[in-house]
């Protein structure tokens, strides 16, 4: 049953940039440093140090906004946005407010599995930042320390501000995955939360009808959300409470301001932490430092001819030319453009792209799971693959022998010819087969009266006695001569 109420949702994204240095110095990004050793008088905002802005990660963001369809507005300036905490050296960010780079845009999102009709979800704007220090609390050794790591203050970063256009945590969810999917896709980051190279903030509240008249919740940022699950299960909690503190309240909002709160995975709740600043609580103003950046329409350009096929193109182009369903094709592009690039080279040397997809998806996948391979390791080439499929497709290896030689080749990495040759595989004739048909038959006359009384399963005796006379045979070749003989008497 549908709630009582309408779930909106908002989501800050902040990507982290793929670039070698950070947005204002020269001082590394890379991740897992010593703490505090990636650092410099520009980015601990020593004083008379000045920024200079990296122009690679401004040509990164260009490329994510017009993949993201925004507005790319010929001048954008910098902002200090103020505010106080340990892991800020210099008591502000160097950020965008009015003037962002880019704004107005979208991302059209769907799901396999029906569970929301396809929507596009606006994007209010994205715009570069420098991301802040990390504080880090020593709480397990009983000392409640708290220390501070600056090698990620300065660190560019893109933020993602979504229209309040999600209506449920499968949305929101849906949204994360294909926005990563996006940004990996165009190489503009590794998306890699555990890394905190993504992070996400959730803004939630509700749309309640009551006495013919709408009300809605004060709006809830949920900060602390460490994967797409963890924000799947905060935003279904936090509608739930929510709506019961607006039953318990008697259904009076009053004057409650909007809240931060945190998730608290392993409790499986949100816990307040504060008030949530206003736009006016951080008096922004334009950073003296920093000249603005002019965007010409050759530069939009460049950067739309670079993005190659994005994956929205890529599943249609799946589905369209090639016939795959919605489901298949989402597998596959999510598994990322090299794993793409060798299904469709399987696919077009062996000419069966449904088959193609099957032994992608289900053995390619498992083995490199198991394996711990990426596509590029991977030791079966899709030629060997192709060639796999098309030996089954003429009939010269049987579709249940067809994982050992796939094993085989996997190993060896050797062609389906060898695999069949070590493996003693042999093709059987037709004719041979249906006289070894007619001999079971005939030696098993109570299966034979079990058939003719509508009882099916009573073949699989005859297969297995089939596949130990000959273990190349087809047991479902086997399984339909059988049956027929067996119903027409012969």
């Amino acid at each position: 049953m549908s709630p009582p109420y309408a779930t909106v949702i908002g989501l800050e994204v902040h990507v982290q940039l793929a670039t070698q240095s950070k947005l204002f110095c020269r001082c590394s990004t890379r991740f897992g440093a010593e703490p505090n050793t990636q650092t410099c008088p520009v980015c601990i905002g020593m004083p008379g140090a000045l920024p200079v802005m990296n122009r690679r990660a401004y040509e990164l963001a260009l490329k994510t906004a017009v993949a993201l369809n925004c507005r790319i507005p010929p001048l954008t300036k910098w902002d200090r946005k103020q505010y106080y905490y340990p892991d800020l050296p210099k008591g502000y960010q160097i950020s965008q407010y009015d003037l962002p780079m880019s704004s107005d845009g979208y991302l059209e999102i769907s799901d396999p599995k029906d569970r929301f009709p396809p929507k596009r979800i606006g994007i209010i704007r994205a715009h570069l930042e420098e991301d802040a220090g990390k504080s880090i609390h020593d709480e397990a050794a009983g000392k409640a320390d708290s220390e501070i790591d600056l090698n990620r203050a300065g660190t560019p970063l893109l933020e993602i501000v979504s229209e309040p256009d999600l209506r449920s945590s499968a949305e929101a969810k849906a949204f994360l995955q294909e926005l990563r999917l996006l940004l990996t896709y165009i190489g503009v980051s590794d998306c890699n939360m555990q890394e905190g190279s993504l992070r996400v903030d959730a803004n939630v509240n509700l749309h309640i009808e009551t006495d013919g008249r709408q009300v809605a919740t004060p709006i809830v940022e949920i900060k602390n959300l460490n994967s797409f699950r963890a924000v799947e299960r905060a935003l279904d909690y936090e509608a739930q409470r929510q709506y019961r503190q607006w039953q318990q309240t008697g259904q009076k909002l009053g004057d409650a301001p909007k809240q931060t709160r945190g998730w608290d995975d392993a409790a499986g709740l949100t816990r307040g932490q504060r008030s949530k600043e206003e736009s006016s609580d951080y008096r922004y103003f334009p950073d003296p430092d920093l000249a603005p950046v002019t965007t010409t329409p050759e530069q939009v350009a460049a950067a739309r001819a670079s993005l190659g096929e994005l994956p929205a193109a890529l599943r249609s182009r799946l589905i369209s030319e090639l016939g795959l369903s919605a489901y298949d094709a989402d597998v596959l592009v999510n598994q990322g453009r090299p794993l793409v690039d060798y299904y469709l080279a399987v696919a077009d040397q062996c000419g069966d792209a449904k088959a193609a997809c099957n032994w992608v998806t289900q053995d390619v996948l498992r083995a490199m799971k198991d394996g711990g391979l990426s596509i590029e390791s991977f030791p079966l080439s899709a030629p060997r693959l192709a060639g796999l499929i098309s030996a089954i497709r003429r009939g010269d290896l049987p579709g249940p022998r067809s994982r050992e030689a796939f094993e085989v080749m996997l190993a060896s990495s050797r062609d389906v010819e060898s695999a069949i040759a070590e493996l003693g595989i042999e093709k059987v004739d037709e004719s041979a087969l249906v006289e070894l048909c007619r001999e079971l038959l005939a030696a098993n006359p109570r299966i034979v009266a079990d058939i003719e009384a509508g009882k099916m399963q009573a073949l699989g005796a005859l297969i297995g006695q089939a596949k130990k006379r000959n273990p190349n045979v087809d047991p479902n070749r086997v399984r339909e001569i059988c049956l027929e003989l067996a119903k027409g008497g012969g």
